[in-house]
């Protein structure tokens, strides 16, 4: 629009301007404010971001707009947000130096983690506005390529602290668009349509001559409050129609009705001036020296701008900027076939230096007539380089095209095949699906053809996380088998791994056991002699596991366990055998292995920026820190948890908030939880945390004494007896509630089996549970040495919890045979770990016990003042630990102001003045049921 009409669009936006205000005061001000303008076509979006930059005093201005094309090409419009900026990226730590680099195609190397080049920006941006604020203004945000917009969409949502505003313009989504918004969930703006009085002030103020009134009133009604088609739609009509009313009514949709109207101003445009228009609206990347360079090749003259500038249709200024984007798209879709290829033509022939060549690659392919591999072996060479940037949805588009122009068949089969594996990469699950028909429909070799097969198993456990996949990722690992050593066994893993996910839900109920004997009946292709891996030994322990039984597939387990603490495996297969490994290790009661395994995945998961794996890391680490008691360390995990929830904009995982409810006593939470999860998780086949909730139920209901309940839940969970690292410790549970509810009979078969485990694993903590255990249906001297045998083994263990379930049973049992001052001792210290590990059931259930000996205790009170988030306490331990506020930001995906911000509330409310101060106070966190955060000297009590 030109200046007058931006004016006349703001008639009637007093409220959004008035919010636009507070968002520039409040970024002013060090409170980081984010906004997404959404409203349809025309609306006035734009015109509200230009009354936001002209009133951005003393702010710092990066701009930039999303333009609509075939192609896009990775962190193209952050590269260009970012520029002015870039003499700051040596402030970054180097590993965000190094990612936005590769992103940007300044440095060669590993392909960066998209979650990394966010941080990096985050960071950058921080430190511009250290000096002076920043405000990003971003138009058209829904054309914004993908790999930017994720990064952008990351930042926003980690903005707290800074002097620092993002404001995004983005277009409603049309009918039958169903691609992801990747900016959902942002604090948002909707910006309608101008109430009926200000309808007709804008409409009166551009009608120059006489109108028919039913015409006027039509053309307001169709309008529906749109400034441009208020503006525009009278044009679509000449002075007889605007008179008198001749002509019928149109009922196309409004957005087509205005591109209509902008096409009809194109017929009154010289020849020249409308294939200049052409070029401009067939180059996505608005470079004015380029378009003036095509048009030199197809002999437009300078002056063919003109008539375009006065009609204010065209801006030529830093860039080519038309009057709205349904102008460009009115302008491309109003020319043929033939004068489209003429204008890519021209582009491509005006592409200069190596920075055009993905530019260059595409025109010549938008300017081709038929099937060509020079020019699909060139989008071939794009997209090797989009993936190397991390661009996943650019190289899918660039693979795409080069497929449709490849005249081999086989080639084109295996282009394919790359452009299928892209688009899951990039998340497009129903286009990958599409895409690999036509690969699959070949021809391919033979080893394509298992590649082919392997993604189609891998689309279907990135939709469903179980069910139908773990039979289709073992036919493809058997596929391997004679192809490709190495890949068979990760895919045999990547299928076990489905196997677990999916449980009792996997279809046919039997797929766990189905890929555990393919694996063991598995031929690998190796040397004859040759020593196998730790990752072979774990594989096949983890079959024999569930083949074979615990006695069986243990030595091999350990084994691989031993080697894995020593090998030192690449960082991509620590990554991905890391996991089942500590799950193996809790499945054994191989503590120190499990606690090893799971602080070392946790460690590179964030090392790496692996975001996809760092959650599931998390939720083990967290387990094995709940175990220990330490429910500080467990819940500053939960907070990180947290953090790459927000950060990626995915959910906390229903596990750790699940069990962080259930620890801490909080039945109804524990429930709303499992009832909000159960039909989400059973849609997607997800058994295995069907076990956790049973699981985790029966120790709730254990701890509060309802053994009838525990029993039942106990019982269900034991029917699965594979579902690793979490079967192991049903057992126990299911006989405690069956000897508590007096029904010891029915722990009988989960002794047994527990007895296996153990005298297999021979590890202190598994026979210090099978003791414990076993006293539990015994009598006599016979119960209180197995007593007295679980605490000296649980002892020498990190597993306190355990330890503290021995002491309360125990004591349990020395004041039911009337020996109360035994009893006290042990009750003492089973109340002392659960109160201080927030276990409010069996906190409460040893206070009553302890009062039946004759002892009062009574419930600790704090002062709830000084109350810390998880968040605050996760920063004040790493703040204690020497932690930098770069460094912690980094773990934390924040910028280090916004570090500062939060430190400056940990110091009020913990009384401290500085970071020593922090190493003299023990915090726990407020979280669902855990108690309250204690500020003391020493340990928190």
């Amino acid at each position: 629009m030109t200046s007058q009409e931006e004016i006349r669009a703001l008639r009637g936006r007093r409220d959004e301007c008035e919010e636009l205000d507070q968002l520039l005061a409040g970024a002013g001000s060090g409170h980081a404010k984010v906004l997404a303008l959404r409203g349809e076509a025309g609306v006035g979006k734009t015109a509200l971001l230009g009354y936001l930059e002209q009133h951005a005093d003393g702010f710092l201005l990066a701009q930039a707009t999303g333009v609509e094309a075939e192609v896009e090409l990775a962190y193209a419009l952050l590269h260009q947000l970012c520029t002015p900026f870039l003499d700051r990226v040596a402030h970054l730590p180097e590993p965000q130096q190094e990612a936005l680099g590769t992103a940007f195609g300044s440095r060669s190397g590993e392909r960066p983690d998209r979650f990394l080049v966010g941080l990096a920006v985050l960071g950058l941006f921080a430190e511009v506005a250290e000096t002076t604020p920043l405000l990003c203004v971003l138009d058209d945000a829904q054309w914004i390529d993908t790999a930017s917009a994720q990064t952008l969409t990351f930042v926003a949502r980690r903005l707290v602290a800074e002097r620092i505003g993002m404001v995004f313009g983005v277009r409603d989504a049309v009918d039958g668009d169903d691609e992801r918004d990747a900016f959902e969930g942002l604090p948002t703006l909707i910006v309608r349509g101008l109430t009926d009085a200000d309808a007709v002030g804008l409409f009166d103020s551009v009608i120059a001559g006489p109108i028919d009134e039913r015409v006027r009133s039509r053309i307001i009604a169709e309008a529906r409050g749109n400034p441009l088609a208020l503006l525009e739609l009278p044009r679509d009509l000449d002075a007889a129609e605007l008179a008198y009313g001749i002509g019928s009514s149109d009922h196309a949709a409004l957005t087509g009705r205005i591109e209509r109207a902008f096409a009809r101003r194109l017929d009154q445009l010289p020849e020249a001036t409308r294939q200049l228009m052409l070029v401009a609206a067939a180059d996505p990347s608005g470079d004015v020296t380029v378009l003036w360079r095509a048009a030199a090749w197809l002999g437009i003259p300078a002056d063919a701008v003109a008539p375009a500038q006065e009609a204010g249709l065209l801006e030529l200024a830093a860039q080519v900027r038309f009057r709205h984007p349904l102008m460009r798209s009115a302008v491309y879709r109003a020319a043929s076939e033939r004068d489209r290829r003429m204008a890519h033509q021209a582009l491509a022939e005006a592409m200069t230096g190596d920075t055009d060549s993905d530019y260059l690659a595409w025109h010549r392919a938008e300017a081709a007539v038929g099937l060509d591999e020079g020019i699909a072996a060139g989008l071939e060479a794009s997209a090797e380089r989009a993936q190397a940037r991390g661009g996943w949805s650019a190289a899918a588009a660039f693979l795409s095209r080069s497929m449709e122009l490849t005249p081999d068949p086989g080639q084109r089969a295996r282009r394919a095949l790359a452009a299928a594996n892209a688009r899951l990469q990039a998340g497009n699950t129903d286009d990958a699906h599409a895409i690999l028909a036509i690969a699959a429909a070949g021809p391919l070799s033979e080893l394509d053809g298992a590649r082919a097969q392997l993604l189609g198993a891998q689309l279907s456990f990135a939709s469903t996380r179980g069910r139908e996949a773990p039979s289709q990722l073992l036919l493809a690992a058997k596929r391997f088998e004679s192809l490709d050593a190495a890949v068979a066994r990760e895919t045999y893993l990547d299928a076990f791994t489905a196997a677990l996910f999916a449980g009792r839900l996997a279809d046919g109920g039997a797929a766990l056991d189905d890929v555990a004997r393919a694996i063991i009946d598995a031929r690998w292709g190796d040397a004859e002699g040759s020593v196998p891996s730790a990752c072979e030994l774990l594989l096949d322990g983890l079959a024999l596991l569930v083949t074979s039984g615990y006695a069986a597939g243990i030595p091999k387990l350990r084994s691989a366990l031993d080697a894995l603490r020593s090998d030192r495996l690449s960082d991509n297969d620590a990554l991905r055998w890391l996991w089942p490994a500590s799950r193996a290790a809790r499945a054994m009661g191989d503590d120190e292995s499990w606690l090893d395994l799971t602080d070392r995945h946790v460690r590179l998961a964030r090392r790496t920026g692996a975001l996809a794996m760092l959650p599931i890391a998390l939720t083990e680490r967290f387990s094995a820190e709940l175990f220990m008691g330490d429910v500080p360390a467990a819940l500053a995990l939960s907070a990180e948890a947290d953090a790459v929830a927000a950060a990626t904009g995915t959910g906390l995982s229903p596990h750790i908030a699940f069990l962080r409810a259930a620890w801490g006593g909080s039945e109804a939470e524990a429930r709303a939880l499992i009832d909000a999860s159960r039909t989400d998780v059973a849609a997607r086949g997800e058994g295995l945390f069907l076990m956790g909730t049973e699981l985790t139920s029966a120790v709730f209901l254990n701890s509060f004494g309802r053994y009838d309940e525990a029993l039942a839940e106990a019982e269900r969970a034991a029917e699965h007896p594979f579902e690793l690292g979490l079967s192991t410790w049903v057992y126990p549970e299911l006989i405690e509630a069956a000897v508590r509810s007096d029904r010891p009979e029915r722990g009988g078969a989960a002794l047994d089996r527990l007895v296996e485990i153990a005298a297999a694993s021979d590890t202190d903590w598994a026979l210090g549970v099978l003791a414990r255990s076993r006293a539990l249906l015994s009598a006599g001297d016979v119960a209180e040495a197995l007593y007295q045998e679980s605490i000296e083994r649980l002892g020498r263990t990190r597993i306190r919890m355990a330890l503290a379930r021995t002491n309360l049973l125990y004591g349990e049992w020395l004041r039911r045979g009337g020996r109360r001052m035994d009893a006290r001792e042990q009750l003492r210290l089973a109340h002392e770990f659960f109160r201080e590990a927030g276990m409010e059931g069996f906190a409460e259930r040893t206070r009553h016990e302890l009062a039946a000996t004759g002892e009062t205790v009574r419930a600790r009170s704090v002062e709830t003042a000084n109350e810390l988030t998880a968040q605050e306490t996760l920063i004040a331990r790493l703040a204690a630990d020497g932690r930098s506020n770069p460094e912690i930001g980094a773990q934390l995906f924040l910028s280090p102001r916004t570090v500062e911000w939060h430190l400056g509330k940990v110091f009020t409310k913990l009384g401290v003045t500085s970071r020593r101060g922090l190493r003299g106070t023990a915090v726990a966190p407020t979280g669902p049921g855990l108690g309250r955060v204690a500020a003391a000297t020493g340990r928190a009590r």
